[in-house]
């Protein structure tokens, strides 16, 4: 970061990241892919976790003339909760969905709200639960539940070469079935947090956050490349289906586009919602892209078969049924 404060005329946007002057009232947007978002926090140590990892994104201050899709607050609350410690409220576009956390998990729950506004609130696009990643303008997208190792290898394989699109969403268009970009920082927990400092020591990782529930947490800064081409939506090639398995060598199984099409529903955030539109988007996805399970324990071994899989030109797909536009 190179200035402190934001140019006089407040509608021209800088990569300054958060900071605790400008993330207090009166707050701050920022630009996360095809979203503007409205953050403001009076939390302490919330910025100082944020702001590396975001400080690569445009920001703009409050008085600048946007309509932002989401406003996201971290505020400090009183009441009885706070004899277990301060204690930390989440609010999303006025309402608060989730209860209090302690204040040192003030960054996990701005990620985590986040998450649950493109979860819940999009539907100009077919939502996946899915990491993405790109390699010579086709990309590769990855869903799969908790658990399923996506995380761990999304991130390894952003830090040797590929693009991140996104580690949670792949947010495909209904216009022309492209996907836009949400590179935000990689979530990884437990033993994945040392795998990925030994696999990329020059990666950047946000301090520990132990006692989740989800174990200890740490998050990864997107990199720089991915943030910068926000704009650049990227067209679907593949489709792999990842699942980390102890003590097994990396292995690239081709998949039946039925059975992808049914565990990409799975996967979706707003199939049901959508009706026909996402029957028709889905198959269409399915009918283009190489579908693929993919088993694997070692990280090196994982980037040696995706590397491979970019340099191979997709094999001709069959279409799957679907109803006329």
């Amino acid at each position: 970061m190179t200035s402190t404060s934001f140019p006089s005329n407040a509608n021209t946007p800088t990569r300054l990241g958060f900071s605790s002057a400008r993330l207090g009232k009166p707050g701050l947007h920022i630009k996360i892919g095809p979203f503007v978002v409205f953050v403001w926090s009076n939390a302490p140590l919330f910025d100082d976790v944020l702001s590396p990892l975001y400080e690569d994104f445009l920001v703009w201050p409050a008085g600048a003339n946007l309509f932002p899709d989401f406003h996201v607050g971290v505020e400090r609350v009183a009441g009885l909760r706070r004899y277990l410690g301060p204690q930390v409220a989440l609010d999303l576009d006025g309402f608060r969905p989730f209860t209090t956390v302690r204040m040192d998990h003030a960054p996990l729950l701005f990620e985590g709200g986040l998450n649950w506004l493109l979860a819940t609130q999009v539907n100009f696009s077919f939502a996946l639960h899915a990491a993405v990643i790109e390699r010579g303008a086709r990309a590769v997208i990855m869903p799969g539940p908790p658990g399923a190792g996506k995380s761990t290898l999304c991130a390894a394989l952003v830090h040797r070469g590929w693009r991140l699109l996104s580690d949670e969403f792949a947010l495909i268009s209904f216009d022309d079935g492209r996907i836009s970009p949400l590179a935000r920082p990689i979530s990884l927990k437990n033993h994945a947090i040392d795998l990925i400092r030994d696999l990329a020591p020059d990666c950047i990782l946000s301090r520990r956050f132990d006692d989740t529930i989800k174990g200890t947490v740490a998050l990864v800064k997107p990199p720089r490349d991915s943030v910068m081409r926000m704009d650049e939506k990227a067209d679907a090639a593949w489709i792999v289906m990842p699942k980390y398995v102890p003590d097994v060598g990396a292995s690239l199984e081709l998949k039946s586009k039925a059975e992808s099409f049914r565990e990409l529903i799975g996967n979706a955030y707003n199939y049901h919602h959508l009706g026909r539109r996402s029957f028709t988007l889905l198959g269409d996805l399915v009918s283009r892209c190489d579908c693929y399970d993919f088993r694997y324990s070692n990280l090196e071994e994982a980037i040696a078969v995706f590397d491979r899989l970019a340099s191979t030109e997709p094999r001709v797909a069959s279409p799957v049924a679907s109803p006329e536009r």
